[in-house]
Parts: structure tokens; sequence; C-alpha cells
């Protein structure tokens, strides 16, 4: 009974089961952050908003590659990584153009919003823990998943430097540097992908 794939098939049905929860998960958060980085002026909150998209779109992909082949999760990957690759370097770009312009990151709106974001990715991440060293296309939703809770954090405690300071530059630093930290770990989702790719062929 030991070759018979069991095991295989129950590992596919609960990563699909913890992938929609993720996806369902990240979906709301995205919209709830992003309507409360644009009413609150932060560029935090909308640099994690965009990586909350990412997530949700790189989680709708993973399911797609749950029950398929080595190679079509390397691919999986691939776009994964892209994706995030894309919107972390327009999260950078948008906070530029903000630093430019100008902008009043109200604070409380900023730790509201974070928090509910953190409780839900660490769940997320939870989750996906076990999965961490698993095939590439689940790594990499437990990479970005990580990515999610250290940028939740830091717009915590950029909330708290706006409402120690009165300075939106806290604000600014922080989203950039998650916008930086997102790429980082889009590149390292992409050398993932690059390895399983080759292993597959």
């Amino acid at each position: 009974m030991s070759d018979c794939g069991c095991t295989a098939e129950v590992t596919s049905v609960e990563a699909g089961r913890t992938l929609r929860l993720a996806l369902a998960l990240n979906a709301t958060m995205f919209v709830v952050e992003l309507i409360g980085g644009v009413i609150g002026e932060s560029s935090g909150l909308i640099a994690d908003s965009l990586d909350m998209l990412a997530d949700a779109s790189a989680y709708g992909i993973a399911i797609a590659a749950v029950s398929r082949g080595s190679l079509f999760k390397a691919r999986a990957a691939t776009a994964s990584g892209t994706i995030l690759l894309l919107l972390g370097i327009g999260a950078c770009l948008a906070i530029v153009g903000r630093a430019i312009t100008g902008s009043e990151p109200e604070s409380l709106i900023m730790a509201i919003l974070a928090t509910p974001a953190l409780i839900v990715n660490t769940i997320v991440l939870r989750l996906l823990s076990k999965h961490r060293n698993g095939e590439v296309h689940l790594r990499a939703t437990w990479i970005f998943t990580r990515a999610d809770v250290v940028a939740n954090l830091a717009v915590l405690v950029a909330s708290l430097l706006v409402f120690m300071t009165g300075s939106r530059y806290p604000d600014l630093v922080v989203g950039f540097g998650i916008g930086l930290y997102v790429i980082r770990e889009a590149l390292e989702i992409l050398r993932d992908a690059a390895k399983a790719r080759a292993a597959a062929r």
C-alpha cells in the first residue's frame, strides 16, 4: 500500500484547501488595505496591499499547479515570482512618486489595518509552514507569506514612528523598504523555480 499514491493525494487535497483559504484571506485584505492606504495616505499600507494582491494571484496559480507535473509547478512558481517582482518594483516607484508629491499618513489607520493583516498572514504562514521544504510552487507560497508578515510588522513600526514624530518619512521609508524586500523575496522564488525547471527537464 506504500506505493499507492494515497499520501500524495491527501497532501495535494490538504495543500489545495490551505491555498484556497489563503487566497480568500489575502484577496480580502488587499481590498481593505488598499482602501485604507488611499484614505490614510499611507505608502506602507499601499505597498502592503499590493503585496497581498501578488500573494492572492500566486495562491491562485499554486492552486492550479497542485495536481500537475513537476515542470508545470516550476513554471507556476516562476509566474508567482514574476508577479511579485513586478509589484515590488511598482510599489517602489509609487512611493518615490508620493515622496515627490507629498502625503500625510494617518498613524491610527495604519495601525488598525496592519494589525488584522499581521494576524491573517501569521495564520496563513503557520498553515503553509509544513510545505516550506516541499514542492517549489508550495515553497514559493511560504516565501511570500513570510514577506507579508515582515511587511505587516514594518507598517506597525512605521505607524508608531509617524505618531511619535508627526513626520511622513517613516511611512515612506518603510513603504520603500517593503517594496525592496518583496523584490528580494521574488528573486529567491525565481532562483528556486529555475533550479526546479532544470531538474524537471
